[in-house]
């Protein structure tokens, strides 16, 4: 495109357009005179880089954990008149892809790149020290948001940002790979892979902030609303002639489901669920034909009882909570459509509705069955290995379900029937029912063919591209001086066009992998792996040969939409060649080495500003310190000790804490006495406490554990014994012991994630509600607080043992056959 030029060059007022060849483009070559003195120069100034003519505003949305069949847009039963009004003035898309999982379809819609080339094989959390897993975007992949932020956007991204390394989450940084180090000038939101929308763990740029507090019922889903509509107008009355670019991306409906009463009451009001998952299932199946956004001929597959039971098979107990749980999950993507519609309807009353480009994804992967089949009030129980837990222990919380006392979850019934008319979930990446999105996108004046169903094959890779292409910027070859690698995924912006409606798919071929699972896309047939393993069976031991140690199936999506006739038998050569393509393009897009590991990675080492340290030593209060740069105890045994001086008035006070109500540890003084307390995923605390309170002076607290199993270790054997073993722990006070307990049971994996590493007071929510309150803060001085970490170390009759030894899960318990989940 030839540049463009408004005003005189070397006027304040001047513009001009790149070619975008280079990022950020070459100073221009001074155009004014220089004498000896200013009287006799001319001055000239650099003109203000800006976008094309007509370049567009662009409104990219994305939620979270939601499958094809939740919004009422494409057949579901829950209301989301944002996205009914989208398509209505737009166009649906009925067959846009993810990559299974959040992480991974995050990186690959801002960078234009598949997944494993943008560093995300996996989640962040489970980054693994190879180039396609190891959670970096690259800095030969340069994002969305840096590209249109060169090009003159105001770029902002709001809500879930799932792409910063868990290593990389610090207030030391480094910040290269949060929103602001990767083109986005202003970003409000929380990092990882959920949060708690009532306290969340919240950003704006790189400053944590607290706008909940003292705000009962402050709730993220509308603050992350308010943020970006106040954003908007404050860029709009400052520079109207700025476009925008808007990253959307709320944390529902990814667990913990947490809408507001109001929501919740408008849901109960409607009786969507009482009639349970199989004729819900029924229900959106018939509500899509009705609609016309599948085929006519779809076949919906019969339930899968030998996964998930029937309805009429649940006890009355269960079909009550089970209710419940569909109730808050509806309320939740109900609610946050609402909010999304609220920033929409903020655009138009600007007056750019017209000239801004709105794509809204419904889902960044099918929806989630990590709440097990009888779901959970606490996802963090499910990331431990409790994944089955009664329901007459979650009728505890029936009454709370979805508020701040709960990290909640539904059952994967209804996961199964949101997913319609797809079979399996969120990390099947083999199965439409974990990759097949929906999506609508509207832009009044261009977009003719209102209300129009759009059915080529498309990826979250082909929105940049798409962007690109409408703004008529092209993609850089060279950012911060370092050469771009190509931009992978295919435009569809030809598809706006009605003359295009019925044009055969540019993008031809797609590969997809999560954690072992895989298959291939190539102009209409799939090939894919069986399912061998149920998203909530991630603790056992992993395929160790998920290339070739799979039950392949073969499918010609053109005339099956469901993915559910099997013709493998029917044509093994094309199969054949299939598997071969896939191999091909693992390895253009590094793929390799495949791991089907699941809760295994959750632990793995990385490098973290931890890493080859045992002893970390404190002198000052600090707080927020995220899990994955903070000293790690799971098992391992340690010490805590802590050097105080307690005033004449005495003292109270949080020490030092990790984690919250969901999952954690606190060591603090309560009415006097110490305490050190496990709080075990919120289903049992366990206390030991001094009989005194201290009397003024100094005092030493220590808090001794000794774990009994063999680690992390045994990770590289395939087997989890090493996990959750049993430990003792034993408090003293100025040296001497005063209570000693033995857990029989540790927590293997995680403790919560949105909660930090506090000293000196506790941020968010407490690890035991009935003793305190936080912020809770230290009234005892601190001198010195210091933790000593001491990890098992495998001996040479533990690995022989090992290498001889059958998998074993994280409960202790033998496994007979790797994954070998549901048929």
């Amino acid at each position: 495109m030839a540049q463009q030029v408004t005003g005189e060059l070397g006027s304040p007022s001047a513009t001009t357009t790149i070619d975008g060849k280079q990022l950020p483009p070459p100073d221009p070559k001074f155009g004014g005179v220089i004498k000896d003195d200013a009287l006799q120069s001319k001055p000239w100034w650099a003109p203000r880089v800006v976008p094309p003519k007509k370049a567009p505003n662009i409104l990219l949305i994305m939620t979270d954990d939601s499958g094809f069949g939740v919004p009422s847009t494409f057949g579901g039963v829950i209301p989301t008149p944002a996205m009914d009004r989208l398509a209505k003035t737009g166009l649906r898309f009925n067959n846009i892809h993810s990559t299974a999982l959040c992480s991974p379809t995050r990186a690959a819609l801002i960078t234009g790149r598949n997944h494993h080339s943008a560093g995300f094989g996996v989640i962040a959390e489970q980054s693994t020290g190879f180039p396609g897993y190891n959670s970096i975007i690259a800095k030969d992949k340069a994002t969305i948001g840096r590209i249109l932020k060169e090009h003159g956007y105001a770029t902002s991204w709001f809500g879930k940002d799932h792409n910063v390394p868990a290593f990389a989450a610090s207030q030391v940084g480094p910040f290269e790979n949060w929103p602001i180090g990767q083109g986005f000038d202003y970003f409000y939101g929380f990092v990882g892979g959920d949060a708690n929308q009532w306290q969340p763990n919240l950003f704006r740029n790189t400053t944590q902030i607290y706008p909940f507090e003292g705000k009962p019922g402050w709730n993220l889903v509308t603050g992350m609303a308010d943020d970006a509509i106040e954003y908007l107008n404050r860029v709009n009355q400052i520079d109207p002639s700025k476009p925008f670019f808007l990253y959307y991306v709320p944390g529902a409906t990814h667990a913990p489901h947490h809408p507001t009463k109001e929501w919740v009451e408008k849901i109960q009001a409607m009786h969507l669920f009482d009639d349970g998952w199989n004729k819900l299932r029924e229900r959106i199946f018939e509500n899509q034909k009705r609609l016309g956004v599948i085929p006519a001929d779809t076949k919906l597959e019969p339930w899968p009882t030998n996964v998930i039971k029937n309805w009429d098979d649940c006890t009355p107990d269960e079909k009550k909570l089970f209710i419940r749980q569909a109730e808050i999950f509806a309320a939740y993507e109900a609610y946050t459509d609402h909010e999304i519609g609220r920033v929409i309807q903020a655009v138009e009353d600007m007056g750019k509705l017209d000239d801004t480009l709105i794509i809204y994804i419904n889902g960044d992967n099918g929806t989630s069955a990590e709440g097990g089949p009888m779901g959970t009030p606490n996802e963090v129980a499910f990331f431990n290995g409790v994944n089955m837990m009664p329901v007459a222990e979650q009728m505890k919380w029936y009454d709370v379900w979805g508020t701040e006392q709960t990290y909640n979850h539904m059952s994967a019934g209804w996961s199964w029937a949101f997913d319609t008319p797809f079979t399996w979930f969120k990390q099947n990446a083999s199965k439409l029912g974990g990759i097949r999105q929906c999506m609508a996108v509207s832009w009044p004046g261009h977009i003719k063919d209102q209300g129009a169903l759009r059915e080529q094959f498309m990826h979250v890779i082909d929105v940049v591209p798409t962007i690109l292409d409408v703004t008529g910027i092209t993609a850089p070859e060279f950012v911060d001086g370092i050469k771009q690698a190509p931009i992978e995924g295919t435009s569809f912006a030809y598809t706006f066009d009605s003359k295009n409606a019925r044009e055969p798919s540019r993008h031809k071929t797609q590969y997809f992998e999560m954690m072992g699972q895989w298959a291939l896309y190539h102009e209409g047939w799939l090939l894919s792996t069986k399912v061998n393993r149920a998203p909530w069976e991630a603790f056992g031991a992993a395929n160790p040969d998920p290339l070739n140690n799979q039950v392949l199936e073969l499918y010609n999506l053109d005339k099956d939409f469901s993915q559910s006739q099997n013709l493998a038998d029917k044509y093994p050569d094309k199969l054949k060649e299939m598997k071969t393509m896939f191999i091909e393009e693992a390895r253009k897009y590094q793929v390799f080495p495949l791991d089907a590991s699941v809760a295994a990675r959750i632990v793995a080492p990385r490098p973290n500003i931890t890493a080859g340290r045992t002893e970390f030593i404190y002198t000052k209060p600090m707080v927020g310190l995220p899990q994955g740069d903070s000293p790690m105890l799971l098992n391992a045994s340690y010490t805590i000790t802590a050097d105080i001086d307690v005033p004449q008035s005495g003292a109270e006070g949080m020490i030092l804490t990790s984690g919250g109500r969901f999952a954690g540890y606190g060591f603090y003084l309560l009415k006097g006495k110490p305490v050190f307390l496990w709080n075990l995923i919120d289903l049992k605390r366990v206390k030991w406490e001094g009989p005194d309170a201290l009397a003024p002076g100094k005092h030493t607290l220590e808090f001794d554990f000794k774990y009994d199993g063999l680690g992390i270790g045994t990770l590289a054997f395939n087997n989890m014994s090493g996990l959750g073993r049993p430990g003792t722990g034993t408090l003293k006070v100025d040296g001497k012991p005063v209570q000693t307990i033995t857990l029989p049971h540790t927590l293997p994996m995680i403790l919560q994630w949105d909660e930090s590493f506090d000293i000196g007071s506790d941020t968010l929510t407490g690890v035991n509600d009935e003793d305190y309150k936080p912020p809770f803060p230290l009234t005892a001085r601190l001198n010195k607080l210091t933790i000593k970490v001491d990890r098992p170390k495998l001996t040479e009759a533990d690995i022989k043992k090992l290498e001889n030894a059958e998998a074993v899960a994280v409960d202790g318990q033998p496994i007979h056959h790797l994954q070998h989940g549901p048929q």
